[in-house]
């Protein structure tokens, strides 16, 4: 398993040359995003889209 660290390092060589600085911290931020999303799947932190829309009913 690799760590955050060699994953971002990773995730940044994939990049072209000319890639600038907004484009890598948007890289990592999706990145992190579905590393927790599917940690919250894994953990069953999750809700069905029947719920979610009652949910959103009740703003």
């Amino acid at each position: 398993m690799q760590t955050i660290k060699q994953e971002a390092l990773d995730a940044i060589s994939r990049l072209p040359d000319s890639v600038d600085l907004d484009d890598i911290m948007y890289r990592l931020f999706v990145m992190d995003k579905i590393k927790r999303g599917q940690e919250a799947v894994q953990n069953g932190l999750t809700i069905t889209t029947h719920d979610l829309k009652i949910q959103i009913e009740s703003w």
